[in-house]
């Protein structure tokens, strides 16, 4: 989090009004992003006031959307964004947000993603990298487009 305060975060796709949208740095469900808060010391939801509670599940809602149609034109076999709050590991609040495909295995797809194997998040073909440089392009313009409209209204 203290990263994308002070701009040296690479995996930032988009400042928003109560946090920063990343790319993740594991893409086994290619489209995963985190939306980290702005406020250092905030480890919790409910450690806001009620204005900055709304922004930022109003900016996880946006990721969510910006997920869905870029993830939803890249691959048919798109299904869904599970949205969640945890907290569970890191100290700070976040929320993660992945994309979910019909492809997924059998034993998987309809669990949480916590419940794939512990490998997919240190196999190096799952590492965020060069070959996702379109898929981040394509993700930070489409937050970027729906934040723009959300400003209008």
């Amino acid at each position: 989090m203290r990263s994308a305060i002070d701009g040296t975060n690479p995996t930032i796709l988009a400042r928003l009004s109560a946090g920063f949208a990343a790319i993740g740095d594991v893409q086994f469900l290619p489209g995963y992003c985190v939306l980290l808060t702005d406020r250092p010391g905030v480890e919790r939801l409910s450690d806001l006031e009620r204005f900055a509670r709304l922004s930022f599940l109003d900016d996880m809602d946006l990721l969510g959307e910006a997920i869905e149609r870029v993830c939803s034109k890249a691959d048919p076999s798109f299904r869904r964004v599970n949205l969640e709050i945890l907290g569970n590991t890191h100290g700070f609040l976040h929320a993660h947000a992945w994309p979910r495909y019909e492809w997924e295995p059998d034993e998987v797809r309809h669990l949480p993603v916590w419940l794939y194997p512990s490998e997919n998040w240190s196999k190096p073909e799952f590492s965020l990298s060069a070959q996702h440089d379109q898929l981040r392009r394509a993700l930070a313009e489409t937050i970027a487009d729906l934040d723009a409209l959300r400003k209008l209204s």
